[in-house]
């Protein structure tokens, strides 16, 4: 049973119908999350800094067995040092989450501004396709919101991280739903 189809040129594409339902799951999904957050940014603001809490203690964990699986190998103090530390960051926000929060209002901010960048790129790359407009929207919104996060930090961290990642959440969903349907013919060779 074949699983894609030929083209001409002899490039491999997706069936026709192949991944449209998860481009619109995602992007609802995007969406529902988004306005829950834009209507409780403190407990959207808190619930990022825990997930981002156990992600680093994970990270630092496994780090840290990495490092004792490779001690015979050269960089053994490094890399422990870096798992030590990754760990303790991690251990460190889930024990004080207003400090970070607001580490990870700058963080998102960063993310924000990176995240718009390349979604203008991304624009620019596929323009004239349907739909290129809401990725060039949603760039230039991940920007201006990295902006208003730089100018706002830190009174307002709390609510910047729910509200701003609300939006830019919107966003997305937004564009992927709406480019879900893109006719192949509109497709870039790959």
């Amino acid at each position: 049973m074949a699983t894609t189809q030929q083209t001409e040129g002899n490039q491999l594409s997706a069936p026709r119908g192949s991944g449209r339902g998860w481009h619109f799951a995602w992007g609802a999904l995007l969406i529902a999350t988004g306005i829950l957050a834009v209507l409780m940014p403190g407990i959207a603001a808190l619930a990022t800094a825990l997930v981002f809490a156990w992600l680093l203690i994970f990270g630092g964990g496994f780090e840290i067995a990495y490092a004792i699986h490779t001690r015979g190998s050269a960089g053994f103090g490094w890399k422990l040092a870096s798992g030590i530390i990754t760990l303790l960051l991690g251990i460190a926000i889930l024990v004080r989450p207003l400090a970070g929060v607001m580490s990870l209002a700058l963080l998102v901010g960063g993310f924000l501004f990176l995240g718009g960048i390349a979604r203008l790129v991304l624009a620019s790359r596929i323009r004239p396709q349907r739909g290129w407009g809401w990725i060039l929207a949603d760039g230039l919104f991940s920007i201006l919101l990295a902006i208003l996060i730089a100018v706002a930090w830190p009174q307002s961290s709390i609510a910047v991280i729910g509200l701003l990642t609300g939006f830019w959440l919107l966003l997305a969903g937004l564009w992927r739903i709406l480019l879900r349907d893109e006719p192949e013919a509109h497709r870039p060779a790959v």
